[in-house]
């Protein structure tokens, strides 16, 4: 549905004929019929890559019988709805830019990027309300940015035209992947859709096709898969990727069954020696892969016995923020590998969206795309809706209590300063916009300062974005090198009475938080309350861990703050009662 195409201001005398052969001249063939009416048509196309392609080329551009044509999607009223595509954005444009304009007409839900093979970048758009939409098309058709004008058009809404089944667990494919049941809705645990995506030498796409894609079928259904062979990506690159969908068990058959059938068509067209494998992972989740000094890759090479090597961080831009990780060694070793590195990449995921429920459940329109911490191609916020995300939100929210305001120091090294201001203060500007925050760098301690002090303060939803846009930002500006997750130290001020209750009896409830958040905490003893009574804690570590650090330690001074006011109420009618 998503990829039917209108095409109005025909001539009546214009044929079906002629619009093949139109599109056909321009390396638009159309595979199905044309449905032609009189003055406007209606052609299918197999995917929104091409699409969009016979939308730029041809839209405004093409006359036929003296008649200029438009092109757009075919979206019957009932499913305009919420979602609208941006077309020819400038590819350098930042996210918080976009944002930020976004924002202007609405809450956006979701922002995705569409993969797609123009030299600008497109994305689909989500608002809350079909209000908001049809505001945002009407304002931003046309828009000027630089020397580039965005094109917009509505997208089918699902969501609107099919009412949610009845409540029972739904079967896979598509629908699994959607926004799950509301709470309260599926009892049954959803299982998280972890792809499994690697790259193959494009030489090799046609064999793992197969005749008449008699072995991709028969591979899809021997491990229960959904596999996408992304040729269209990348045109004229040396390698294609594919992106499998299934259980672990599934990703790691259909792994193995692809390997072998290179590895045989490189021994039969004397191609290459050995095929290695390679994985594609988000940066975000590499660090974990890798391991406090490389531990974690180091054990797995020696437990299956191959060679690992990642892609240095150099490679990554804001529109492909994944990390290639090559895997040496035989069928068998590397088949071994990925059940490994998977299972790492997994669970560091799995913690993510954990964080990302306790984060975002009371934060409606909180765009993680646009915080440059996630890849845009995995759908995150609507795994947190799950029935199991509902459950892990509804038992720890963090915001339920927290103060309106919050100030946190945040340590960036002294060499990015630079990267975060922007020219003229543009980058800090629209970050305190997009996050709802105010952000000031603080002067250097001295000449031969490392670090400087970037003082955000904000509700806990902003400083959300703020921190997590920074992190995003040092990464993308390769502030870090290539084996470092980025990782930051930051201050909060908790009153001195609630101190001791941070650090726990024996240093128990500071140990506990470091192995549930996998951030390093330090309450510094000896510390001197400040004028107003409160002492520093120091937060070490990657966006994640630092959020949940900094939201559980809330919690605990919220606490502490509800019992000191109860024993404050409770002692006058103590004294009365005697």
């Amino acid at each position: 549905m998503m990829n039917k195409l209108y095409i109005g201001n025909l001539s009546p005398a214009a044929t079906a004929d002629e619009l093949r052969q139109l599109f056909g001249d321009r390396k638009l063939p159309l595979a199905g019929q044309v449905l032609l009416k009189s003055g406007y048509a209606f052609v299918d196309y197999p995917d929104q890559n091409w699409a969009i392609r016979a939308i730029e080329t041809l839209s405004g551009k093409v006359e036929l019988h003296g008649k200029v044509m438009e092109v757009d999607y075919s979206v019957p009223k009932k499913l305009r709805s919420r979602k609208i595509q941006i077309r020819n954005i400038p590819p350098h444009l930042q996210w918080e830019v976009l944002d930020g304009l976004l924002a202007q007409y609405g809450t956006v839900e979701n922002v995705e990027q569409v993969n797609t093979d123009t030299e600008t970048a497109v994305v689909n758009v989500t608002y809350a309300t079909k209000e908001e939409a049809k505001v945002a098309i009407e304002k931003l058709s046309g828009h000027q940015f630089e020397n580039y004008s965005f094109k917009i058009s509505y997208i089918p809404d699902e969501e609107v035209s099919s009412p949610p089944p009845p409540q029972r667990s739904r079967r896979g494919g598509r629908a699994s992947r959607e926004r799950g049941p509301s709470p309260g809705g599926s009892s049954q645990p959803k299982q998280l859709d972890f792809p499994l995506r690697i790259l193959v030498p494009t030489q090799f796409v046609g064999a793992i096709i197969g005749k008449e894609g008699l072995t991709i079928k028969n591979l899809t259904k021997q491990t229960q898969s959904k596999v996408d062979i992304h040729r269209k990506e990348n045109a004229g690159a040396a390698e294609k990727p594919i992106t499998i969908h299934a259980s672990p068990e599934g990703c790691s058959e259909a792994c193995r069954m692809i390997l072998d059938i290179m590895q045989k068509e490189a021994d039969e067209t004397k191609s290459a020696e050995e095929v290695p494998l390679k994985i594609l992972a988000h940066n975000s989740l590499v660090g974990r892969l890798i391991g406090k000094e490389g531990r974690n890759l180091k054990k797995i090479e020696q437990d299956t016995g191959t060679k690992i090597t990642i892609s240095p961080l150099q490679d990554l831009t804001i529109y492909n923020p994944e990390r290639t990780i090559t895997v040496k060694g035989s069928i068998e070793a590397c088949s071994n590998a990925e059940v490994e590195i998977m299972k790492k990449l997994r669970e560091a995921y799995e913690n993510d969206i954990v964080a990302v429920n306790q984060q975002a459940n009371l934060i409606p329109g909180l765009n993680l795309s646009a915080l440059g911490i996630f890849s845009t191609g995995l759908s995150m916020l609507p795994s947190a809706a799950g029935a199991r995300g509902a459950a892990a939100a509804a038992s720890y929210n963090p915001f339920a209590r927290a103060p309106s305001q919050e100030v946190v120091n945040l340590f960036i090294p002294t060499q990015a300063v630079g990267a975060i201001i922007g020219k003229k203060g543009q980058h800090i500007k629209q970050l305190a916009r997009f996050a709802g925050a105010s952000i000031k760098i603080a002067p250097a301690e001295g000449p031969d300062a490392s670090e400087r002090m970037v003082i955000i303060t904000g509700p806990p939803e902003a400083q959300f974005k703020a921190q997590g846009r920074i992190f995003g930002k040092l990464k993308e500006e390769n502030f870090f090198n290539p084996k470092e997750e980025v990782k930051l130290e930051a201050h909060i001020k908790v009153p001195s009475s609630a101190a001791g209750r941070v650090i726990g009896k024996g240093g128990k409830t500071v140990n506990e938080l470091q192995n549930l958040t996998s951030a390093e905490v330090i309450v510094p003893r000896d510390q001197t309350p400040d004028e107003n009574e409160e002492v520093v804690v120091k937060i070490i570590g990657h966006f994640f861990a630092s959020q949940t650090a900094q939201r559980k330690i809330r919690e605990i001074v919220q606490q502490v703050k509800q019992q000191e006011q109860k024993h404050v109420q409770g002692a006058p009618s103590l004294q009365r009662s005697k």
